[in-house]
């Protein structure tokens, strides 16, 4: 193989990557701004997993039951910005409804509720058989990726599958020193055939 060919086919990789690339970066967008879908699971053990989320105008939160046991998902009418829009499972238009007409609303084990949120704000929500037992959860809008903590400030969540990689690459790198440890101390040398 000749050196101009392994050029031209290195410029041909290179422009296929970068094409690649920006395609990838464009979908990427499209995608960010159709909105992101966040999922909270409702638990047997009467909580809402994770209890607090965060996410940006126009994301869908999708509440699954992951349990046997029903539940609902009911905002707090005075826990919501005034502009926003009040949700429930089962689609009531006020809080008092909802509770009024529980078990309607019920989202049984295995099923799904969602809703999205347009307006920048907090929303506290809740479900009404285990609210009693401290079901109650929080919405951020306008703040994704952030968790707020006791301190008032903002901690960055870390994606699940980062946090797998993380723990990978460092046992990978312990194996690695582990290794090189061994090579370097005994260096292949075990003394065979020396009398």
């Amino acid at each position: 193989m000749s050196t101009e060919s392994t050029a031209v086919s290195r410029r041909d990789f290179l422009r296929t990557a970068a094409g690649a690339g920006a395609l990838a970066g464009a979908t990427g967008t499209a995608t960010a701004q159709d909105g992101t879908t966040h999922t909270v699971a409702m638990t047997d053990g009467l909580v809402f997993d994770p209890e607090t989320i965060a996410i940006e105008p126009g994301d869908t939160v999708v509440w699954e039951n992951v349990g046997s046991i029903g539940h609902s998902v009911t905002a707090y009418e005075d826990d919501i910005p005034a502009e926003a829009e009040f949700f429930a499972s089962g689609g009531f238009d006020t809080e008092g409804a909802a509770r009024n007409s529980y078990p309607d609303g019920e989202v049984g084990g295995g099923e799904t509720y969602q809703h999205t949120f347009e307006v920048e704000g907090t929303y506290g929500y809740f479900c009404i058989p285990h609210e009693g037992a401290g079901m109650i959860g929080t919405v951020n809008v306008g703040t994704a990726g952030a968790t707020p903590t006791d301190s008032g400030g903002l901690v960055p969540e870390v994606p699940e599958n980062a946090r797998t990689l993380a723990l990978g690459a460092l046992v990978a790198g312990l194996s690695v020193l582990g290794l090189a440890y061994f090579f370097m101390r005994y260096g292949g040398e075990y003394g065979l055939g020396e009398e």
